[in-house]
């Protein structure tokens, strides 16, 4: 029975340590936070994904962030962000890579 439990226990720790790693992937290293008024490019260099047109005439586009959760078990996450950008500047997203869905 102890074998179990020390197998279980190791077992929740690499399942930990694999959640923790997976969230960690998910900012790029020395990246700033989105924010208001930054260009498409800055955004896309924030999130560390390629923003990917949806509609929108040139400077007024609306565009999608898909994360990047290849190689990682433990995410489900395959929702997008959706970037809204006004003259050129990011006016609006909806969306929230922040948490999982129940």
């Amino acid at each position: 029975m102890q074998r179990f439990v020390t197998s279980f226990a190791i077992a929740l720790i690499t399942l930990g340590a694999s959640a923790g790693l997976a969230r960690a992937q998910q900012r790029p290293p020395n990246s700033v936070p989105l924010a208001f008024g930054m260009s498409a490019d800055q955004a896309s260099q924030s999130l560390g994904v390629a923003l990917n047109y949806v509609r929108g005439t040139p400077g007024n586009e609306l565009f999608v962030a898909l994360p990047n959760v290849r190689g990682s078990v433990l995410s489900r996450r395959s929702d997008g962000l959706y970037l809204q950008f006004g003259k050129g500047r990011l006016i609006a997203w909806k969306g929230d890579w922040g948490t999982n869905p129940p």
